[in-house]
């Protein structure tokens, strides 16, 4: 699907400051009781089960959609697997967006499973250049698909494949550009993979397109020492504040959102960690205006 100029305007028009929508917080999301822009909501919690249908979950989302711009976020797509896309699954996210009219899609830049088998995880991927061509034509036929904007995610890795070609920032970088689609950056998985395997996480953002970059995750990860895994379960560490602040500088229209998904507490206290974001936004965004005016 090539890029429309509405399409574009459209990607370029932040949202803002969102949060994941949780069903724990759904009754304080609908009271508007905070200060949250907008949501996203994971894709395959809406699609139901087959033959049954999504039931009273629909529901709920729509409910928040009428008073909130809502985007979805998908962990099924397996854009990076050698089995056929799934026609059933990209027929059931295009009936939901067609009920959700999202901002626009997300999915991982990863594979999820092989013969039909789903892991239900992330799985990363070798950097080689036929695997970028791989990626590239599936991640066009599903924006052919949805008539959606797709943005790709970097995903949080515990292994490498000595078969890769590139570093990750320049495969992701590759595929976008081959794609033409978006990026979802992951601040928090730059650093959890930086960590594991020793790369400059300064590195990854230097290396990627900005231009693309249309939302931003943030999450907190814990750290074993000699492993950091993407738990999403805590505050967002320091570490990966400061790497926000360098890429909200490159990056300062994209819309920017925490995940909280285990040990989620009250819908306050994760607005709290939006609100650092808005925050460091604004800081850099200051001190970034003192410098073209000095």
């Amino acid at each position: 699907m090539a890029e429309s100029r509405e399409t574009r305007s459209a990607l370029h028009e932040s949202l803002g400051f969102g949060l994941g929508l949780r069903h724990v917080h759904l009754r304080d999301v609908l009271e508007g009781s905070h200060d949250v822009q907008w949501f996203e909501a994971l894709t395959e919690n809406y699609l139901g089960l087959p033959g049954v249908g999504p039931g009273p979950s629909l529901e709920r989302l729509l409910s928040v959609r009428e008073k909130y711009p809502v985007v979805l976020h998908g962990v099924s797509l397996s854009i990076g697997g050698t089995d056929p896309l799934d026609a059933s699954y990209l027929q059931s996210v295009k009936k939901l967006i067609d009920l959700v009219e999202p901002a626009w899609v997300s999915d991982h830049l990863c594979w999820t499973g092989v013969h039909g088998r789903n892991s239900h995880d992330l799985l990363p991927m070798p950097y080689t250049r036929d695997v970028v061509r791989h990626v590239a034509a599936r991640i066009q036929k599903v924006q052919e698909s949805w008539r959606k904007p797709l943005l790709i995610e970097n995903v949080s890795s515990y292994v490498e494949f000595p078969e890769s070609e590139m570093t990750e920032w320049e495969f992701v970088s590759e595929v976008v550009k081959s794609a033409g689609c978006s990026l979802l950056l992951d601040v928090n998985n730059v650093y959890v993979s930086s960590r594991n395997h020793s790369f400059a996480a300064d590195s990854y953002l230097k290396g990627i397109p900005w231009d693309k970059v249309v939302q931003m995750h943030l999450a907190g990860h814990t750290d074993r020492g000699d492993l950091v895994i993407d738990t999403h379960d805590q505050p967002v560490r320091d570490e990966v504040w400061a790497l926000f602040a360098e890429a909200i500088r490159r990056a300062p229209q994209a819309a920017t959102m925490v995940e909280w998904d285990a040990d989620i507490p009250p819908l306050k206290i994760v607005e709290a960690e939006l609100m650092k974001a808005r925050k460091i936004h604004a800081q850099v965004n200051r001190a970034d205006s003192s410098a073209v005016l000095l």
